[in-house]
């Protein structure tokens, strides 16, 4: 009789198993990347914000010190003229 034993492993699910095995421990590692980036990402846009505060602190300082106005750094938003409504003469 040349039957298989159940514990008896074939070459091709050994291999198998071994791909599974490193996949799932790239996987890990990937995510651990991912996460460390994603948490230095954070951190960098915590500092810049800080930095962005502190200049318009100073900038709110200067304006007061000096009683000059800081020209406004935000744009209007422009209205296109079909959806401005028209003049009834």
């Amino acid at each position: 009789m040349t039957g298989k034993k159940p514990g008896d492993l074939s070459p091709e699910s050994i291999a198998r198993a071994n791909r599974q095995r490193v996949a799932a421990e790239e996987g890990v590692r990937a995510m651990a990347e991912v996460e460390r980036q994603a948490v230095a990402v954070r951190k960098n846009m915590e500092r810049l914000r800080v930095l962005r505060k502190a200049k318009e602190a100073e900038a709110v300082e200067t304006e007061l010190a000096t009683g000059d106005t800081v020209a406004n750094t935000k744009r209007k938003k422009r209205i296109s003229k079909a959806a401005q409504p028209s003049d009834p003469k």
